[in-house]
């Protein structure tokens, strides 16, 4: 029989081997949880570096945050074998929908609804936070204009709830690993994407510093080809005085159109300072000489397009001259002018980045329907920098590229495709214009059968022919039969062989001769 000193000795020695053994199972469970957390960490370092390989050969702007909730490129995927797209779990028997097809099912419903669909799963919370859902939100219903507020989301809110607190809007702790797509990663990448130093680099468009108006036809004009002229708007008043203080000042509370919306300027360059996405709206509006007469008068055509036939319609022509402002990365993205036009562009603050093909080529990347009345192109000009620029640097017909500074104008001639981006925030002036060189493709164009859906800036599309023609034969008489038959002869001139076209054997590459 136990005594009680023997039965007490063994009972501490099982209370300390408990203690012991509570002791070693923490110590084994700290170790498990600094092994995962260690982990977590290898992770959290792998997908950084999973970004920079993904987006290696791109410089990301030095203010770019990482990506709001952790989506990563899906090559990612395959690069670990172990994981699983938790995109596909999070969306359930949706998951065999493309991203682009879910948000376009997404951009049906309003934000009240996007918000409960959030809640749904994490998959939902990303599609449903997608901020060019929330822009078409804003843009759709806030015409009037707007204040930003850091994002879209917020900016809604803000607007349509204004007792809710948005201070932590901008922020979110949601991180959902292994969510890999494409086309969400892409949306970021483009959106906070630097130049890089290689597009920039080709500078192949004639510059000229006072030449004569004849010598601009005849070199320029009438070939069609663009050109950059130097030195044409040094007396220009807008040069010396348009900056923000002062186009603050003189517009006052005058509104600007800004894509869908109508913008006060103080409203667009809050706006313009916060904004950070892949098609940054792009101040453009044709009537901001009628809004503040004192912006007309700072400026003046240059003498080389100051032939301008569509005047002679009066108040009835079409849009034909605008003022652009924009923050780096803004601009528009591949077109050709209205209405069959040449332009002149004309930069007063900043620079821009243009690229331009001649009419019959068509720049890669870019659809235009038969008829030419839509065009598909990428979403954004980023876009198209990274996927298609390289290609053309082994085209024959290589593109005419240019940077054009503050103080240059450049020619665009009709029927030429062009894009433009702005390298930093830039204001500039342009302008549509009709000469007797261009006259005639413009009348052909005005007379489409599709003219209703090609011919812009008017709302008389299908009677402007008509209007235009008469017009000019009543202030011109006997033009047009003029350059139709200049035209006429020139054709018949370029079809008429010359001695050596007719001993040349066009096929074998040498003489013929007859015997």
């Amino acid at each position: 029989m136990l005594s009680c000193r023997n039965f007490l000795s063994k009972a501490i020695r099982k209370k300390n081997l408990k203690a012991k053994n509570k002791a070693r199972k923490k110590n084994i469970a700290r170790r498990k949880q600094d092994s995962i957390f260690k982990h977590q960490h290898l992770q959290e370092d792998q997908e950084i570096q999973d970004i920079e390989e993904e987006s290696e050969g791109f410089s990301l702007k030095a203010s770019a945050p990482s990506h709001t909730y952790g989506v990563q490129p899906l090559g990612n995927l395959y690069l670990n074998p172990g994981s699983v797209n938790s995109r596909n779990t999070g969306l359930g028997s949706l998951q065999t929908l493309s991203d682009e097809l879910i948000l376009d099912i997404l951009g049906l419903l309003d934000g009240a609804h996007l918000g409960v669909l959030a809640a749904v799963s994490k998959s939902f919370y990303f599609f449903a936070n997608h901020e060019p859902l929330w822009r078409n939100l804003v843009l759709d219903n806030l015409n009037n204009g707007f204040l930003f507020n850091g994002s879209w989301k917020s900016t809604y809110v803000a607007a349509f709830y204004p007792s809710f607190d948005i201070s932590d809007m901008g922020t979110s702790n949601v991180k959902v690993r292994d969510f890999y797509s494409d086309y969400l990663f892409q949306s970021w990448l483009c959106a906070n994407l630097d130049m890089k130093p290689e597009w920039l680099e080709r500078d192949n468009i004639v510059r000229k510093n006072g030449i004569s108006v004849e010598d601009f036809v005849l070199n320029f004009e009438e070939p069609n080809k663009p050109v950059l002229f130097e030195g044409c708007m040094d007396n220009w008043a807008a040069l010396r005085k348009w900056d923000r203080d002062y186009l603050l000042k003189v517009c006052g509370d005058s509104k600007f159109a800004a894509g869908p919306v109508e913008m006060r300027l103080d409203e667009y360059f809050r706006y313009a300072d916060q904004v950070r996405e892949e098609r940054p709206l792009y101040l453009f509006d044709p009537k901001f000489a009628e809004k503040v007469p004192t912006l007309g008068s700072e400026y003046e055509v240059p003498i080389y397009f100051r032939e301008d036939l569509f005047s002679v319609l009066g108040n009835e022509r079409p849009d034909y001259r605008w003022i652009i402002i924009g923050p780096a990365g803004s601009g528009s993205s591949f077109h050709i002018d209205p209405n069959s036009t040449s332009a002149w562009n004309a930069v007063i603050k900043g620079s821009k980045k243009w690229i331009l093909f001649p009419p019959d080529v068509i720049p890669p990347g870019v659809l235009p329907s038969p008829d030419g009345a839509e065009v598909a192109c990428p979403v954004s000009i980023n876009e198209w920098f990274m996927n298609f620029y390289d290609a053309t640097k082994h085209w024959k017909k290589r593109p005419i590229e240019c940077i054009c500074k503050a103080g240059e104008v450049i020619f665009v001639p009709n029927g030429w495709w062009h894009l433009v981006i702005n390298l930093e925030e830039s204001i500039a002036i342009t302008q549509n214009y009709v000469s007797r060189r261009n006259l005639l493709n413009v009348l052909e164009f005005l007379k489409r059968p599709n003219a209703s859906e090609l011919v812009s800036g008017t709302r008389d599309r299908v009677n402007l022919h008509d209007k235009f023609k008469n017009a000019i034969e009543s202030a011109f008489p006997g033009t047009i039969n003029q350059l139709m038959q200049k035209a006429e002869e020139k054709n018949a001139q370029q079809k008429k062989l010359s001695f050596w076209d007719s001993v040349t054997d066009s096929n074998a590459g040498a003489f013929k001769f007859s015997f």
